[in-house]
C-alpha cells in the first residue's frame, strides 16, 4: 500500500466516525459521545493531512504549529467562558467563521495559481471545475460569514432582532446575486462580459467577495427573532456547502465529504425546524415575522380574567400533584434557571411525583437550545420528551410548568385559525389540570400576539425572575 492509499484509508476512517458522531447527535442520550466521535474524526483528519506527503511544502511547521495553537487557545478560552446563555451567539460565529475560511482558502487558491481559466480545452480538462469551486466557496463562504454575523449579532441583542425590510430589496438581492456570479465568472473564465470585462481578475474576484458580503447581511436582516434558530441552522448548512467547495478547489476528497455532510444535515434539521412552525423555508428567509417588539397584540392591557398566584401558592398546587411537566422556553436561559428547575423536579419526585420535561422543537435561540442547558443541569435523559412523544399526556398531567415559553404554548395555533402561527404544532399545555406561567409579564412572545392561555381557567401567571421564582417555590415546598 502506498502513501497515496493510505491517506485515503484513514480519511475514510475520519469520515466514518463523522457519519457515527452525527448519527449520535441525533438523540440527546448518545449526544455527548456523538460529539467525542465527531472530534475525533476531526483529529484524525488534521493528523493525516500534516503528515502527508507533499503538505506544508510553502509553509513552515512553525507557522502550522502556530495556527493549531492559536486556533486551539481560542476554542479552550471560548469555550470554557461563554455562559450557555451565550451558546446560540457562538454557534452563529462559528458558522461565520467557518464560511470564512472557506473562501479564505479559495482566494488564496485564486492568487497562488494564477488568474483566469480560459474555456476551451483547460475546461474539459478540470480547469473550469476548479473555477467554478473556487466562485461557489467564495460566494456562499461570504454569505455565511455576514449573515452569521448579523444573526450573532441579533441574538445577542447587539442588533434589534424586530425584521428590517428595506425597501425593493428584492430587487437589491437580485442585482447582487447576478453580479456577484457575474464577477466570478469574468475572474475565472475571461469571457470579456459587458460592463466588467475590462476589470482586472483581482478587482472582479474582490468584487465578487463584496457583492456576497452585503447579499449575507441583507439576506438576515429581514429575518426576526422567532425564525433565528432555523437562521442558524440554515447558515450551518451554508458553511458546509462552503467547505465541500473547498474541496474541489484544494483537491482534498476528506473535505469534500465532510462539508456535504454538515450542508445536508444543516438543511434537513432547518426543513425539520420549519415543519415544527407550519412554515416553508422560503417564508423563512422572505422574513418580516417576529421581532423585540411586538405591535400586533399580546401586551396587559390585552387582558382582562388573569389570575396571578405567588411562590406560596404554586407550592400548594404541586404538593398533591402525581403529574408533573415542565414546558422550558428562552426565558429560563435567560434567568440561567436550568439548575433550580433540576432542584425542583428531584423535590417533587421526593414526593412521588412523575415529573417529565416537554421539549418544542423551537424553544430558544438555536436548535437543541433547551436539550443542552437541561443536559447541562444533569437532567435525565429518558425524561427529556419530544413534542410528539408527550403531546397527547397532558390532558392526565396535574400540573404543567411553563418557563420562560409563549409562542410555543399558545392556544391560538390550534384554535384560531386566522392566526399568524395558525397550524404551528404546540405543546398542548392548556390541557393540563393547572398550568404555572412564569414570566416577568403579560408581554406577546416573537409572535407578537396575545397568547388566550394566560386567561384560561386553570391558568396561573407567576410573574418573576424563573429563577427566582422557582427557588422561592423549592423553599416553600421544602419547609412544608
Amino acid at each position: 500500500m502506498n502513501d497515496f492509499d493510505s491517506v485515503q484509508l484513514l480519511y475514510l476512517l475520519a469520515t466514518t466516525l463523522f457519519i457515527l458522531g452525527i448519527k449520535r447527535l441525533s438523540k440527546v442520550k448518545t449526544a455527548r459521545s456523538g460529539n467525542t466521535l465527531a472530534a475525533l474524526g476531526m483529529l484524525v483528519a488534521i493528523v493525516v493531512t500534516l503528515a502527508s506527503p507533499g503538505f506544508g511544502i510553502q509553509l513552515s511547521w512553525e507557522s502550522i504549529g502556530m495556527g493549531v495553537g492559536i486556533g486551539g487557545l481560542l476554542g479552550l478560552v471560548m469555550a470554557r467562558k461563554v455562559e450557555m446563555t451565550g451558546m446560540p451567539e457562538l454557534v452563529a460565529l462559528f458558522n461565520g467563521v467557518g464560511g470564512a475560511a472557506s473562501s479564505l482558502v479559495a482566494l488564496s487558491e485564486f492568487w497562488g495559481r494564477g488568474f483566469g481559466v480560459a474555456v476551451g480545452d483547460d475546461l474539459l480538462l478540470g480547469r473550469g471545475v476548479w473555477a467554478v469551486a473556487i466562485i461557489l466557496s467564495v460566494f456562499i463562504g461570504t454569505i455565511t460569514f455576514t449573515g452569521s454575523l448579523m444573526a450573532m449579532g441579533k441574538l445577542s441583542g447587539k442588533i434589534s432582532g424586530n425584521p428590517v425590510v428595506l425597501p425593493g430589496r428584492h430587487l437589491i438581492v437580485g442585482l447582487l446575486v447576478i453580479t456577484a456570479l457575474a464577477m466570478g465568472v469574468e475572474a475565472g473564465f475571461d469571457l470579456g462580459l459587458p460592463l466588467i470585462g475590462d476589470l482586472s481578475p483581482q478587482n472582479l474576484i474582490l468584487g465578487l467577495v463584496t457583492c456576497a458580503g452585503l447579499f449575507g447581511i441583507i439576506s438576515v436582516l429581514p429575518i426576526g427573532g422567532a425564525d433565528m434558530p432555523v437562521v442558524v441552522s440554515l447558515l450551518n448548512s451554508y458553511s458546509g456547502i462552503a467547505a465541500s467547495m473547498a474541496g474541489f478547489v484544494i483537491g482534498n476528497s476528506l473535505l469534500i465529504v465532510a462539508g456535504a455532510l454538515v450542508g445536508a444535515s444543516g438543511m434537513i434539521l432547518s426543513i425539520i425546524m420549519c415543519k415544527a412552525m407550519n412554515r416553508s423555508l422560503g417564508n423563512v428567509l422572505i422574513g418580516g415575522f417576529g421581532g423585540d417588539t411586538q405591535t400586533s397584540g399580546g401586551g396587559a392591557d390585552e387582558y382582562t380574567t388573569v389570575k396571578q398566584a405567588s411562590p406560596e401558592e404554586a407550592a400548594m398546587i404541586l404538593e398533591t400533584a402525581e403529574s408533573v411537566v415542565v414546558i422550558p422556553g428562552y426565558g429560563m436561559a435567560v434567568a440561567q434557571a436550568q439548575h433550580v428547575v433540576k432542584e425542583l423536579g428531584e423535590e417533587l419526585e421526593s414526593r412521588g411525583a412523575e415529573v417529565r420535561y416537554a421539549i418544542h422543537p423551537v424553544a430558544g435561540r438555536m436548535p437543541g437550545h433547551m436539550n443542552v442547558l437541561l443536559a447541562e443541569a444533569d437532567v435525565p435523559y429518558e425524561q427529556l420528551l419530544e413534542l410528539e412523544r408527550i403531546n397527547n399526556d397532558f390532558k392526565t398531567t396535574d400540573v404543567t410548568i411553563v418557563v420562560g415559553a409563549n409562542d410555543v404554548v399558545n392556544p391560538s395555533a390550534i384554535e384560531d385559525p386566522a392566526s399568524p402561527i395558525a397550524g404551528m404544532p404546540i405543546l398542548n399545555a392548556h390541557e393540563s389540570g393547572a398550568v404555572l406561567m412564569i414570566k416577568r409579564s403579560l408581554s406577546a412572545g416573537y409572535a407578537g400576539i396575545k397568547n388566550p392561555l394566560f386567561e384560561r381557567e386553570n391558568n396561573y401567571m407567576c410573574f418573576g425572575d424563573g429563577k427566582a421564582f422557582l427557588q422561592s417555590i423549592l423553599d416553600e415546598l421544602r419547609d412544608s
